[in-house]
């Protein structure tokens, strides 16, 4: 049951990483936000990246195995990037319609599982 509450947790800590990192490239496109600053746009983004250490900060908590979890910290750390890679690649063909996704990314996945794979081999 850990597992599925640290890749739960991972899976909305990456959205709002994901969010906070390239939602204001987006953003921009409304008319209240394209008047901030950077300096506005930077704490806006920080505002929604808090949000991603309330769920990374359990995660990591629950997942690792020096906490009772059933991931060591190398299995704990591959697992959070295949994580953020997913998300990211959703977010990108959800939000960011101009983005295309290709053969190359598809056998770029299959090495990020295969590394997984040997992450986690016994």
């Amino acid at each position: 049951m850990k597992q599925i509450y640290t890749i739960g947790l991972l899976v909305i800590s990456n959205a709002f990483m994901t969010l906070a990192w390239y939602g204001h490239l987006k953003f921009v496109e409304l008319k209240w936000f394209s008047k901030l600053s950077l300096i506005g746009v930077i704490f806006f983004s920080w505002g929604i990246a808090l949000f991603e250490y309330f769920f990374q900060v359990p995660a990591n908590r629950i997942g690792y195995s020096g906490n009772g979890g059933p991931f060591n910290l190398l299995q704990l750390k591959v697992l959070q990037e295949v994580i953020t890679l997913v998300v990211f690649t959703l977010f990108t063909l959800l939000v960011f319609k101009t983005e295309q996704f290709r053969i190359n990314h598809i056998i770029g996945f299959i090495f990020l599982v295969l590394a997984v794979y040997f992450i986690f081999k016994k």
